[in-house]
Order: C-alpha cells, then structure tokens, then sequence
C-alpha cells in the first residue's frame, strides 16, 4: 500500500521539469476491495499528475563547509486543523519541524497549538534553530581568526569576539 510522501501546498522540485513548484492536490490511486490506496500521485499544476519518484523535497538549511551538522526543516501536515482554518499562517495546513540526524524523526518539535498563536515567530524560531550549527561555525572562525590582533581591533569588533568567545563558551559547556 502507499503513504503519501507530500503534502498539499508543500514545495518540491520536480525532476522531468527542472523546476520547483507546489503540491496543489494528493491524488490517491484506489482499488476496489482494498482500504488504502495503491499508489499516490500529486498535481502540482503542471498539466500532468506525477509520482513520488518524480519529486523531491525542499530540504531547510544553509549550504556548510561540510564540518557543522546539517540540520533543516521539514514541513509536517497539520492534524488537527484544516488548510481553511490556518489559511493566515506562512504555509497552510504545516508546521515545522527541526531535523537534527540522519533519519526525518529526530528533532525538535513545538505543540501544534503554540504553534497556532503565533505561527510567524516559530518560523523564525526554526530557521534559526536550523541555522544553529552554522553560526557556531562562524564563531569559532571568528575567535580563531581574531586570535593574533585581539588587542588592534575596532571597538565593535572586539564586542563582536567577545561575544563569539561566550556563546563558544557556552555551547561546549559540559552539563553539571
């Protein structure tokens, strides 16, 4: 039987076209006799429904030196609220979720009703979640680079080093 891989109004590439574009309708293939369907197909307003082979993902994130951790952004369907209920929110009938591992289920997640309060700050909550790993590389290259002209610097970058050193500091605190 198959699951639906996409959602509506989810954002995927689409691999015969070379373009990005949005899941406008899950079409499910049904079979008589059965209680699932047996394949799932998506328009996505191109003229033709395509396959899951057909799609990719959108994966959330930045593009790294290969050393930090990739974490992104995956759009999850919303359960208990239709697409017409959340029509205001960033991207309709979703919320997001934080993956930090290899697998689509290790992550961070936030209540769907939270999320409903205030949809727009747990957007940006989770692009800097997302952005997390990246930013402790940019601190990291910043005290390494700044190491030998501590003492001839601006005044505002000497702020900007020291506060790179605490939140170095912190990150790679040792609990208890």
């Amino acid at each position: 039987m198959a699951k639906a891989l996409f959602h509506k109004n989810q954002r995927v590439y689409v691999k015969p076209v070379g373009t990005w574009a949005r899941v406008e309708r899950v079409v499910p293939q049904w079979t008589k006799g059965l209680d699932e369907p047996i394949r799932i197909f998506y328009d996505v307003g191109m003229g033709r429904d395509f396959g899951t082979e057909e799609l990719s993902p959108e994966v959330s994130g930045i593009a790294g030196s290969g050393e930090e951790e990739e974490w992104r952004i995956l759009r999850v369907r919303n359960k208990w609220q239709s697409d017409q209920e959340t029509s205001e929110h960033p991207y309709p009938g979703t919320f997001p979720v934080v993956i930090t591992g290899e697998t689509d289920w290790g992550g961070w997640r936030v209540p769907g009703a939270e999320y409903a309060l205030s949809p727009a700050r747990i957007e940006q909550q989770a692009r800097i979640i997302v952005s997390a790993p990246h930013m402790v590389g940019v601190c990291t290259t910043l005290c390494d680079g700044l190491k030998a002209v501590d003492g001839d610097l601006p005044e505002e970058l000497t702020k900007a080093l020291r506060l790179a050193r605490q939140i170095l500091a912190y990150v790679t605190e040792e609990p208890g």
